[in-house]
C-alpha cells in the first residue's frame, strides 16, 4: 500500500477480507484515533501492540529502556483495547532475539517473571494483556514453560499469544506439528488472546536447518491450528506474518481459507 492514512489503510484491510490486524501506529500516535475511527467503523479489530525489545539484556541501561518501552506500549494496548500487548521474553545475550548459554537458567526464568510482573503492575491492564512470543531459545519456549510462567507471573494482566512455528526446533517436532499444536491449546486454550501464522520448511542439510515460509509452504498442520483456534472465542486473531509483498498476503491468505473452508470452518 503506497499511502498510508486511516481510511485507505481501513479499505486495504476490508478488500483484502482482513477484520484483524496490527496497532498501525508506532511512536507518533498523533493519527491514532483517526486510526481507530476508522478501525471501528469498518469492524477491524486490533490483534496486538509490539513492545520488541530485550527487557532482562544484561546491558543494565537497555534493559530499563526495554522495560520502559514495553508499559509505554502497554500503555497504548490498552487505551485502544487491543487483544494483546506482545514481546518477546529477550535474550541475556548480544542478540535482542537471539540464543545464549543462559537464557535457559534458572535465573533467566526468575528474571522474565519478574520483569514482566513490573510491567503489568506499572499499567494493570483491565482492556488487554501483556503475552510473551515463544522462542526457540529463551522461555517460553513451549507449553509446558508457557504454563509455568503464566503460573509464576500470577497475574490476571499476563496471557498467552501463540506462534507454533516458533517452537518447531527439531525434525522429531516439524513431522508433529499437529499434536504439538493440539498440546498447547489444551494447557492454554482459555489464556490465548491471538495468534500468528506462518509456515516452516525443513531442509536436507546438515546439519539441521530451518527455514520459515510462506503458508502452505511448509508442515505446519493448519487443520490442527484453525480447528483448535475455532474452538476459541470467536474474535481470537489469527495475524500472517513476515511477508514481503501483497501478493504473498493473498497468496498466504488464501491457503488459509482453502483449509478452513475443506473442514467446515468459516474465517
Amino acid at each position: 500500500m503506497e499511502q498510508k492514512d486511516p481510511d485507505s489503510w481501513a479499505k486495504a484491510l476490508r478488500e483484502a477480507g482482513f477484520r484483524g490486524a496490527t496497532c498501525p501506529v508506532d511512536d507518533d500516535i498523533s493519527a491514532l484515533d483517526d486510526y481507530m475511527k476508522a478501525a471501528g467503523d469498518n469492524d477491524i479489530l486490533i490483534s496486538e501492540v509490539g513492545a520488541w525489545s530485550n527487557p532482562i539484556s544484561r546491558n543494565e541501561r537497555t534493559r530499563r529502556e526495554a522495560i520502559a518501552y514495553c508499559i509505554k506500549r502497554l500503555e497504548l494496548a490498552e487505551r485502544i483495547g487491543a487483544q494483546a500487548c506482545v514481546n518477546i521474553a529477550g535474550s541475556r545475550g548480544e542478540q535482542w532475539d537471539g540464543p545464549d548459554p543462559d537464557n535457559f537458567s534458572d535465573d533467566t526464568f526468575d528474571l522474565i517473571v519478574e520483569t514482566t510482573r513490573e510491567i503489568i503492575d506499572a499499567v494493570k491492564p483491565e482492556r488487554t494483556v501483556f503475552a510473551l512470543e515463544m522462542m526457540p531459545w529463551v522461555f517460553p519456549d513451549s507449553a509446558d514453560t508457557y504454563l509455568a510462567l503464566l503460573k509464576a507471573i500470577d497475574r490476571p494482566g499476563f496471557g498467552v499469544h501463540f506462534d507454533p512455528v516458533n517452537i518447531i526446533s527439531s525434525p522429531r517436532a516439524y513431522y508433529n506439528t499437529g499434536a504439538i499444536i493440539g498440546d498447547f491449546f489444551a494447557k492454554l486454550g482459555p489464556h490465548i488472546r491471538n495468534c500468528h501464522a506462518k509456515d516452516i520448511r525443513l531442509g536436507g542439510k546438515l546439519t539441521v536447518h530451518m527455514d520459515e515460509v510462506i503458508p502452505g509452504q511448509g508442515m505446519l498442520d493448519y487443520r490442527t491450528y484453525l480447528t483448535e483456534l475455532n474452538k476459541l472465542h470467536p474474535d481470537t486473531t489469527l495475524i500472517i506474518e513476515h511477508l514481503s509483498t501483497n501478493d504473498e498476503y493473498r497468496q498466504a491468505a488464501g491457503y488459509i481459507r482453502s483449509i478452513a473452508k475443506d473442514i467446515g470452518i468459516e474465517i
